[in-house]
């Protein structure tokens, strides 16, 4: 049973939620998380038992020392509650619940009942979960960033893309079929980190996220030195591309199909929705509305209820080297992803590697065989 006696009653609240290892290319969803939490200055109410979900071969404790105190931190997932105090730009607060965590080893649909138990005690009205997938993308080029959701209702009416995956998944695909079963609105947003340069960090990617979540939500997020470190980790990665000629001539190539992909969508009125979006960011305002810029009328998120509402429930809804890569196909966000010069896809420590990602879901690489029990129904 959860108890919540120390969380106050929340305004209008969302839950956002990422998770190192497979889903995390670039620890560039993570990251995002962190950020919101220094940022807004979260605090953490909530802990999972780690004893429940982790294998500790796999995800190994860190010890610390508290002054001439030893401790000892174990990998889990955390709950922290941050209030916007002005989420549209008229001075009206709103919460958001961040989960950050670690992709389980084992029971998953025991880990996302878990999850959502807090989200129907909290009366969280949408689950926003992000993500990162190495892909065909070129650094020098702004971040795909992909909103998906398997709710046909909430794909129409905040322009995402109603998902169509088949294949193996991950923990954020699972969780996001779990919220769709309860009835809960929920929408996992992508980002694709370019597969040649796939090593954490990656605050452009970061950076992306954020900024969709803004859209989504119609919230605006202090950026902090995030715009700046993304510059910087371009500018790094252009000079390393050009000490060697063959991944330079490859970028080149992903920057020619990615501008002609791309070529029929910069129109008027995409060029419109651009500026709009600065102004409303240089006057201090909020991104915009649902992703896609298709902003409500009062310029607010679809899900926001008077403040005030208390911890209701949900209502529930109807419903190697870059030779090799180079001469491979070039792909979107919707083909799969080629190894990087070493061969291997992504380096994410002993946390999980992000294979190649397949339309909205990333692939496992083939060893990989941590999530035998979430694939059942």
């Amino acid at each position: 049973m959860i108890e919540l006696e120390g969380v106050p009653e929340l305004v209008d609240p969302v839950m956002v939620a990422a998770f190192e290892g497979w889903n995390d290319a670039g620890d560039a969803a993570s990251t995002a998380i962190g950020h919101l939490e220094r940022e807004w200055k979260g605090e953490v109410f909530a802990a999972l038992d780690a004893e429940d979900y982790y294998d500790f071969q796999v995800n190994r404790p860190q010890v610390w020392l508290d002054g001439a105190v030893r401790k000892v931190t174990w990998p889990t997932t955390r709950l922290a509650v941050v209030r916007v105090d002005n989420a549209d730009g008229k001075g009206t607060p709103r919460d958001l619940v961040l989960v950050r965590g670690i992709e389980p080893s084992m029971r998953w649909r025991s880990f996302c009942n878990e999850i959502l138990g807090f989200a129907h005690e909290l009366g969280v009205e949408m689950v926003v979960v992000l993500g990162a997938l190495l892909g065909d993308t070129p650094h020098s080029r702004p971040v795909p960033v992909t909103g998906m959701t398997s709710d046909p209702d909430l794909a129409r009416t905040m322009n995402l893309e109603e998902s169509r995956y088949e294949g193996p998944t991950g923990i954020v695909g699972i969780l996001q079929e779990a919220c769709t079963h309860a009835g809960v609105p929920a929408v996992s947003l992508w980002a694709s980190v370019p597969h040649y340069v796939s090593q954490p960090p990656n605050p452009k990617a970061t950076l992306a996220l954020l900024n969709r979540l803004e859209d989504l939500l119609g919230l605006s997020v202090p950026l902090g030195e995030l715009p700046e470190d993304a510059r910087a980790w371009q500018l790094g990665v252009d000079q390393l591309a050009a000490e060697d000629s063959e991944v330079a001539e490859y970028v080149q190539s992903l920057e020619e199909a990615r501008d002609t992909a791309e070529l029929p969508e910069a129109s008027g009125e995409a060029i419109a929705k651009e500026f709009e979006r600065y102004l409303r960011r240089r006057d201090g305002g909020p991104a915009g509305g649902p992703a896609g810029g298709n902003a409500t009328e009062s310029g607010s998120s679809p899900y926001r209820r008077e403040a005030g509402g208390g911890r209701s429930r949900p209502a529930k809804r109807s419903a190697k080297d870059a030779k090799d890569a180079k001469d491979s196909t070039n792909g979107t966000e919707e083909t799969s992803g080629k190894p990087g010069k070493n061969g291997k896809p992504g380096n994410n420590g002993n946390r999980g590697k992000p294979g190649k990602p397949e339309a909205d879901e990333p692939k496992p690489p083939p060893e990989s065989d941590s999530s035998e029990d979430s694939d059942e129904e």
